[in-house]
Formats: structure tokens, sequence, C-alpha cells
């Protein structure tokens, strides 16, 4: 509530801040648009008058209106990336894989004749027998599937 200012006290007062901006906003409206309401006599006056004694107690969302219209403003203010620790968000720098491949050349030659160490893999048949009766009976005489 405003109803003193120094040593000037408001008339008509307190005022709250939504009352102020009415006023001040009102009137600066009226001024400005003389010519377009002016054929309607005194009810454009009553009509500011009467809005700025409306907004008294108005709350939106139990705030005045005017802290609710600067929550707003820095709502529409903020970064759209939001804040993380009172800095503005931002996504971390790319970083780069830097690695090397180095191809380097054999140590020996390589010869025709496949050294002693190396032996030949030579493959081994497995003969699979089947088993009369269920996959149980198959799996339990060690004939069935994967047996060797």
């Amino acid at each position: 509530m405003l109803g003193k200012l120094g040593d000037w006290t408001v008339p008509f007062g307190p005022y709250t801040p939504a009352q102020l901006v009415v006023l001040g906003g009102g009137a600066f409206t009226l001024i400005k648009t003389y010519e377009f309401w002016s054929w309607a006599g005194p009810i454009p006056l009553v009509l500011w008058i009467a809005s700025v004694w409306a907004v008294r107690g108005a709350q939106i969302a139990g705030q005045n209106p005017f802290t609710a219209l600067v929550g707003v403003l820095v709502l529409l203010a903020r970064h759209p990336a939001g804040r993380i620790d009172g800095r503005i968000a931002k996504d971390r720098r790319p970083s780069y894989l830097r690695c090397r491949f180095v191809i380097a050349p054999a140590l020996e030659p390589v010869s025709a004749e496949a050294p002693a160490a190396v032996r030949a893999v030579v493959p081994v048949p497995v003969v699979v027998t089947t088993a009369a009766g269920s996959g149980l009976s198959r799996l339990v005489a060690g004939t069935g599937r994967g047996a060797v």
C-alpha cells in the first residue's frame, strides 16, 4: 500500500501498486486518445476512476496483478535453455576421439614353409547316433544335439 510519499499524502489513498499503474496508464491513455472519446462526455473518465477502484483487491494466483505481471516478464526474459547453479545451461563442447593407428612392418620375413610350431588342423568327424524317444532320453543317452 502506498499512501504517503515523503511529506505529501496521496489523496483518497492509500493505493496498491496495481491501482497506481491503472491510474497512471489510464491518465496517459485518456490524454493521448482524447480525440477518439471526447464525444462520449464524462463516461470514459468515470470508467477510468471505476477501474482504479476495481483493482484495489485484485489478485492473480494469490498475488497482486503488478507482481504477477513482473513474474510473467521475468519468465519471458529467461534463457530458453534454463539455468544450472545460476549460470545459463549450455551444451558441452564436442570432444573428438583422437587416436592413432600405427601399422608396423613385420619383424621377420615370412618364409614359404610353415614353421614347426604351427601344425595343420585336421577336422575330426563326429559320429552322431540318434536314440529313440523324447529329447530328454536322447540328452541322457548323450546322443542328442551338441553331444560329442
